[in-house]
């Protein structure tokens, strides 16, 4: 009976070996040389959740050029006021591409409106300029120079530093090669507080501290990317301690000791 009995387990844990033997095991880690039977291609997921499939959104003008290769119900970034050619006007509705407007960054700004104005050497760095200041919500009244032929820039800086004064524009922005010039003509016209800058730092530091109205810039000095965070800085900062306002009183003071 005992043998019988031993010889019965025994078939027993051949059975439970057997069943347990055929279920599968999940490794934790994969062999090399598995490969999955389905694959996500985040690529593919990335896409879906992009906002837009192209950011054209620092041109003021779209063309067909602009277009080209975009899928049928692509998604277009663009900026807020952009024009189209009739071309690409075409492109647009016959394949439904789908126009995303940029809304401007107009938070924290601390001016509505902007004289712009350079000389010959600043007339390439004023239209970057000038789009850039636009995009971000900005009116902007250009002064001129409308081409590279040289010219004198106290002409300019005197045409934007006398809109600041009589409040036409709430600030200036003056582009000469240096931007020492027409910070020098633009303090001569009573009510402008002209300051050369030549990094962000500067340029929060003439608003908060000295009240800075109009800010000249050097074309051989900065980028167009250097001369973006420049004006960012000085169009969203302002003057506000009143430590620093007694203090532009002072300035303003002697102005007029001058002017008698």
């Amino acid at each position: 009976m005992a043998a019988q009995s031993q010889e019965s387990r025994d078939r027993v844990r051949e059975l439970v070996r057997q069943v347990l033997d055929s279920v599968p095991v999940e490794d934790e880690e994969p062999s090399p040389d598995h490969t999955p039977e389905h694959v996500v291609v985040n690529s593919l997921r990335e896409k879906s959740e992009r906002e837009f499939d192209r950011d054209e959104s620092s041109k003021s003008l779209i063309t067909e050029d602009d277009l080209r290769g975009l899928e049928s119900g692509s998604r277009v970034r663009i900026a807020e006021n952009a024009k189209f050619t009739p071309l690409a006007s075409d492109i647009v509705s016959e394949r439904g591409i789908i126009l995303i407007r940029k809304k401007p960054r107009t938070e924290g700004l601390k001016a509505n409106s902007v004289g712009i104005g350079a000389d010959h050497g600043g007339y390439a760095l004023k239209e970057q300029l000038k789009t850039f200041l636009e995009q971000l919500g900005l009116q902007v009244r250009d002064f001129g120079t409308n081409s590279d032929q040289a010219v004198d820039y106290p002409d300019f800086a005197h045409a934007v530093a006398r809109s600041v004064a009589a409040k036409h524009v709430d600030v200036g922005i003056v582009i000469d090669g240096a931007g020492i010039g027409s910070a020098m003509a633009a303090n001569k016209v009573s009510g402008v507080r002209a300051a050369a800058c030549y990094s962000p730092a500067l340029a929060r530091n003439s608003r908060e501290h000295n009240g800075a109205n109009l800010l000249t810039l050097g074309s051989s000095q900065s980028s167009f990317d250097e001369a973006k965070e420049i004006v960012r800085a000085f169009i969203t900062t302002e003057l506000t301690e009143e430590r620093h306002k007694r203090r532009v009183s002072k300035i303003d003071g002697i102005e007029m000791e001058y002017k008698r």
